[in-house]
């Protein structure tokens, strides 16, 4: 029944979006510019370090053909750039680049933008689509992604559990371990076998191509998993065995060192790998991980050793779980104190970002998960107490015991029947037994690994989520400019479709952004960075202190953008810029923008 809620949580969860991590920084040439004459090369820098794909870049010229390029490397150097060179004598015009990398944290990112050399050309070259995340190769990866945090969960809080709380009876503990490592197996395989077309952004039958797949084990995120995949087949084929018949502290010392390995195969490929303070945020991270594994995963032994084993855990292995349970509370909320401000960057981004929103959701969560954790801890004291009144110092400490096996009243010990009641008082009700708390503890267990599951799928969509720190890093890279037309105006102007993610740019150029005719261009991109076509673009202009305006820009569609060529703005001041975007046949987004317009 548990594993089922599991797989249930983790299908409905792996339809929620996974943003990459890596933000586009800076480009050179830039967004939408204009260069007088043909650039070198072209480089992007990102707001952390990226691995780079043979066809990182893809560049389409003026007529929509496909410009070679060189092979695709970092810029000095530099692992948060990419760069491409161009071929000498390219002619005037619109260029397409479309580009994608692997970031830090193994999580793809792609977009594309536009640039001219001269002028800019009538019909630009559209983005290329096939640079677009695959929704079939993407669920399966993030699917993965959840089964392998859960599996790593169960396998290391199972080992814990019965290394640490040393329970009687570890017979129902072998399915557990057995269940965790080898969905930890598949799951890592299956992650290995995909992360050629996961990083491509191409169908799962891909996966087949064999240069494609050596390729992806080259990069950071290949050679986690395959250290993973290593280390878990080591354990089962030597360590296992090995350390079978040592004594406890040996296989207690190389169960923690498994442990730790296994987790540095997460944090090497994930968020703590990449932005600041790297050490420290990896180290944080191990810990973070191994604690959650501590006290979810062992939170599930203690409900199958609760339910199925032959004879009752004793109080001592629920109170030496207890404390691993605090202890292991204690260290997630420091790492977690940590890793939150490392993400988050301001108290604003916690309700701004899509992060912010989904850590709260992760706090609140993890609040209730307290709440539970803290009635264990009350019903386990009460455990402990009942059993310490009811140990056998005499024959006739035996009678209570007699009480709390049959909950019903000892013979001898009722009204008329030689007690101590006076004849008429109705008896006291019987004392709660040890079963009663034993069953409320199982019960009060039980929803503490129901909301820990929900806990762990909101932490595995935290990690493809972009964090709020680089998400402004990124905001606060330069605005388009452009090049080799001093007089022009460039600027963004944001628009929000009212989905989930559904946020999009559209990037105006004005030429020469003064008094009398401009030429006015619009380019449209969509949530991902890519360029997107919508059914309309509607500009006007109003100068509200002259009363004059609205003033339709009248711009038509060129085959990719959005232009008009005789906007004509009579008098200098600073206009209301109306922006309407027609998403679909019935939706319309509008957007108003201030202006300013010179002599």
């Amino acid at each position: 029944m548990l594993l089922g809620t599991m797989l249930v949580l983790l299908l409905l969860g792996s339809a929620a979006p996974a943003s990459a991590h890596a933000a586009l920084r800076d480009s050179d040439p830039k967004d939408n510019s204009v260069v007088e004459s043909a650039p070198r090369d072209i480089t992007l820098t990102f707001t952390e370090s990226v691995g780079l794909l043979d066809d990182s870049f893809r560049v389409y010229s003026p007529d929509n053909r496909r410009v070679d390029l060189g092979e695709p490397q970092h810029a000095d150097g530099a692992s948060d750039t990419a760069r491409a060179v161009l071929p000498r004598g390219l002619e005037d015009g619109t260029y397409t680049v479309a580009w994608r990398v692997i970031s830090a944290d193994s999580h793809p990112v792609s977009g594309a933008f536009t640039f001219s050399i001269g002028a800019p050309s009538p019909h630009p070259p559209a983005a290329p689509a096939d640079h677009a995340e695959h929704p079939v190769t993407k669920s399966l990866y993030d699917t993965g992604r959840y089964l392998a945090y859960i599996a790593a969960a169960l396998l290391i809080g199972a080992a814990a559990f019965a290394g640490l709380c040393r329970p009687p009876d570890t017979a129902p503990l072998r399915p557990a371990l057995l269940t965790g490592w080898w969905t930890l197996v598949t799951a890592t395989s299956a992650l290995l076998v995909l992360r050629a077309p996961y990083e491509k952004g191409t169908s799962p039958a891909t996966a087949l191509d064999l240069s494609a797949f050596s390729e992806a084990l080259t990069g950071r995120p290949g050679l986690a998993l395959l250290t993973r995949l290593a280390l878990l087949l080591l354990t089962a084929a030597v360590l296992v065995p090995l350390v079978r018949r040592r004594g406890p502290r040996t296989r207690l010392a190389t169960g923690a060192a498994v442990s730790v390995a296994l987790a540095l195969t997460w944090a090497a490929a994930e968020h703590a790998s990449a932005g600041i303070q790297v050490p420290l945020a990896m180290t944080s991270s191990v810990l973070h991980l191994l604690a959650m594994a501590c006290w979810l995963g062992g939170l599930t032994a203690l409900l199958l050793t609760l339910y199925r084993a032959q004879t009752p855990p004793p109080p001592a292995t629920i109170t030496r779980f207890s404390r691993l349970a605090f202890l292991s509370v204690t260290v997630l909320v420091v790492t977690g104190v940590y890793q939150s401000w490392r993400g988050l960057g301001s108290w604003a981004a916690l309700t701004d970002t899509a992060y912010g929103r989904t850590l709260t959701a992760k706090l609140a969560a993890t609040g209730f998960l307290l709440l539970a954790a803290g009635l264990s801890r009350r019903w386990t004291a009460l455990l402990v107490r009942r059993a310490a009144a009811q140990t056998p110092a005499t024959s006739e400490a035996r009678v209570p015991a007699l009480v709390g096996a049959s909950g019903a009243a000892a013979p001898g010990r009722g009204p008329g029947a030689g007690g101590t009641d006076a004849p008429g008082t109705p008896p006291e009700p019987p004392a709660p037994t040890a079963g009663h708390y034993r069953r409320a503890l199982r019960r009060s267990v039980l929803a503490e690994v129901l909301v820990g599951v929900v806990v762990l799928l909101i932490t595995s969509v935290l990690t493809g989520t972009l964090p709020a720190r680089a998400e402004a890093e990124a905001a606060e890279a330069p605005r388009p400019q452009v090049a080799g037309l001093p007089g022009a105006e460039a600027f963004t102007v944001p628009y929000d479709v009212g989905t989930p993610g559904g946020k999009g740019t559209v990037q105006i150029t004005m030429d020469p952004g003064r008094v009398g005719e401009n030429g006015l261009q619009a380019v449209v991109f969509g949530p991902k960075g890519a360029l997107t076509f919508v059914p309309e673009v509607r500009i006007s202009f109003t100068l509200a202190a002259k009363d004059i305006g609205p003033i339709d820009a009248k711009v038509t569609d060129r085959g990719g953008y959005w232009a008009t060529s005789d906007l004509n703005l009579p008098l200098a001041g600073t206009w209301t810029m109306k922006l309407t975007i027609r998403v679909s046949e019935l939706d319309q987004i509008t957007e108003t923008r201030q202006v300013p317009i010179t002599r």
